[in-house]
């Protein structure tokens, strides 16, 4: 395997034909039904965690619900009303005590600090749990994986003196490398061309600095043309402890991709306009399907999206943000920390309008990045 080339590659290989017509089709309509879907499978999942971690702590459960708006059906059942409604974005798990004081033992307000901790981690839980299955039913079937390990360099390549065939590549930048498509995504993250470079050679960890590395023109093993760094890479057979390291591995780098995008909005390197929210990843959705070779690739790309996004929603909702599960956990330390010291915690009622604050602030940036994302669609 070439590494960079100009050839597609992964799970994201394109096969649009020439002359496509990218408009409204029933293939686009399916699309954006199966977004809608995977949409509204990842909340309910994510809700899902919430309401089995209150249960197992005893808290009482007054409604679950998936989906927002009016109710399409309902049942009581014992202390919990479960709903199914309209729409298919959204969700909730409304527990006792969760929002206001009660005086019921059994209210979230009235347990302990572990048990909060618990039922407010369940849901991105549940949500790394859904992205990291996913992931182990795409592996199931991979027969073959390409390892980051030098099998042998292209004639002309550079890169033969600071690197050696056999070396295995364990980070660049200081960034490990996780699975092989790690290999494009850190050397693009890198703009000056230097980089450094860690890797196991003979059993022992080698670090290589200021290794210059370019693109330039070399010729593959069928005499055919192509531009990349000159580096070719093993293939091995995978066993199932392979596929099930390899899937494991997936997962954090999907957990390490959200920690970059947040870095990069952070730094600079990224803006609001790189932003998208569910208009903009229903779109990505529906052309990452249409371009598919087949319908099974087509499933396959759009199982790999989803547990993508799945991952991302459990980094996002532990971000430490009023509103988010991470907000409340923020708040539930601080408590337990000034209940600690001074023994004091934060009015309800503070925290109550911090959280309503945030959930504001957060609907008008999800409006922003809405109108955006419709914005790009025109255009």
């Amino acid at each position: 395997a070439n590494l960079l080339s100009e050839k597609p590659g992964g799970f994201f290989d394109s096969h649009r034909r020439p002359g496509r017509q990218m408009g409204v089709t029933m293939s686009t309509v399916v699309y954006i039904l199966i977004a809608v879907l995977v949409f509204g499978v990842l909340i309910a999942v994510h809700e899902l965690g919430h309401f089995m971690a209150a249960k197992a702590c005893g808290v009482r459960v007054n409604e679950f619900s998936v989906g927002m708006g009016p109710a399409i059906c309902k049942k009581q059942r014992g202390e919990t009303l479960y709903a199914l409604r309209c729409l298919p974005f959204g969700g909730f798990c409304a527990m006792e005590g969760e929002d206001e004081a009660s005086s019921d033992p059994r209210a979230l307000e009235n347990k302990g600090f572990w048990a909060k901790l618990l039922i407010f981690a369940a849901g991105a839980g549940m949500n790394f749990l859904a992205g990291l299955l996913i992931i182990l039913c795409l592996n199931s079937g991979v027969k073959t994986m390409v390892q980051p390990v030098i099998g042998s360099f292209a004639d002309g390549c550079p890169l033969q003196e600071p690197l050696q065939v056999g070396d295995r590549i364990a980070a660049i930048d200081g960034e490990k490398i996780y699975v092989y498509s790690d290999l494009s995504l850190l050397l693009n993250l890198n703009q000056t061309g230097q980089y450094d470079l860690t890797v196991v050679r003979d059993g022992k960890k080698v670090e290589l600095s200021g290794v210059s590395m370019e693109r330039r023109e070399y010729t593959d093993q069928n005499g055919k043309a192509y531009t990349g760094y000159g580096l070719n890479f093993t293939v091995k057979e995978t066993t199932l402890g392979d596929r099930l390291q390899m899937s494991f591995a997936n997962a954090a780098d999907f957990v390490r991709m959200a920690r970059l995008s947040m870095q990069m909005l952070v730094t600079g390197q990224a803006g609001v306009k790189d932003i998208s929210g569910p208009v903009g990843i229903v779109t990505v959705i529906t052309d990452v399907g249409q371009n598919s070779g087949s319908p099974a690739a087509a499933v396959r790309n759009i199982a790999y999206l989803a547990a993508m996004i799945a991952v991302n929603l459990a980094v996002m909702n532990l971000l430490p943000l009023p509103a988010l599960d991470g907000g409340k956990i923020f708040f539930l330390v601080i408590n337990a920390l000034c209940m600690l010291l001074v023994h004091k915690r934060i009015p309800q009622k503070f925290e109550s309008y911090v959280h309503i604050a945030g959930f504001v602030l957060l609907m008008l940036l999800m409006l922003a990045v809405t109108f955006q994302d419709v914005w790009k669609i025109f255009q």
